[in-house]
């Protein structure tokens, strides 16, 4: 049986990604946004939110390249001289694992963002992390603890199948995106050992930024069997503040609303929250 949930990450990042979220639920098949508790426009996202009773709203952590919950002072070992988190995920990671304190400071940030998410009276859907931090050892571990505390009970861990985009157009994975997916199979493992929901399957990743109306309407034919989530990152304008250069959110948006894509998912049943019943 194939069921399919269709996420937007970075909800509340800007008044375009808000937008284009309540646009591509209520006309397309959007079923879930990903909420950054800290984003420029996370009010306008929650406001948004209430009057969208059908969208299953999670939270998107921040710990690389945004800004944090806590004050910065707070947090020495996590961001940099500006105040926001470091960059360089690779040292921080480092860090993260190897020094109580810097351990102790990311304990507390997660906790901050759940509270904030806690105090917009919004269910919580699910929980991923932005850059999908959470495949880092320490950060999963953490989010498991506290997150049972704020009634997590769904988590994505990013295990992208080679064979069904493979089906759509030639795509080559390298070093890093190998490993990457031998971290997400240890987390979706671990995940469920926690007795967490977890997608079977996730894409997103190899066209990330260019989930096009063509790639998104060919990949559907060929997902397989079990729960898959379908994340993008749709947003009215590709040149929001705060853009990724090179993304096509533009481009995802339409993708979220194209009819191909629509008929596609209603022929799976329709697209699911994480809190459903048949997810």
């Amino acid at each position: 049986m194939k069921r399919v949930i269709v996420t937007s990450d970075d909800f509340g990042a800007a008044r375009e990604v808000n937008a284009a979220v309540e646009r591509a639920h209520r006309e397309g098949v959007l079923s879930c946004a990903s909420l950054m508790v800290t984003g420029a426009a996370a009010e306008d996202a929650v406001a948004r939110a209430r009057l969208l009773p059908r969208l299953g709203v999670g939270l998107h952590l921040v710990l690389v390249e945004g800004v944090p919950a806590l004050p910065p002072e707070l947090l020495p070992d996590l961001v940099g001289a500006d105040g926001r988190f470091r960059t360089d995920m690779a040292r921080l990671g480092a860090a993260m694992f190897f020094k109580p304190a810097a351990r102790a400071q990311l304990a507390a940030e997660i906790e901050a963002q759940f509270q904030a998410f806690a105090r917009t009276g919004l269910p919580l859907d699910h929980v991923n992390a932005h850059k999908h931090f959470h495949l880092h050892p320490t950060i999963a571990g953490l989010v498991i603890a506290i997150g049972r505390r704020f009634g997590m009970k769904a988590v994505r861990a990013p295990v992208e199948p080679f064979a069904p985009l493979a089906a759509v157009e030639r795509v080559r994975l390298g070093f890093e995106a190998r490993v990457a997916g031998l971290w997400a199979r240890l987390l979706r493992r671990r995940l469920r050992r926690a007795g967490l929901l977890v997608p079977d399957q996730v894409f997103g990743l190899a066209w990330s930024g260019a989930v096009t109306p063509d790639r998104l309407a060919a990949l559907l034919p060929h997902l397989p069997d079990g729960l898959t989530e379908i994340y993008a990152h749709p947003a009215t304008d590709d040149a929001y503040p705060g853009h990724y250069p090179g993304y096509r959110y533009e481009a995802e948006l339409a993708a979220l609303l194209d009819p191909r894509v629509v008929a596609g998912v209603a022929a799976l049943g329709g697209s699911l929250r994480f809190a459903d019943p048949r997810a």
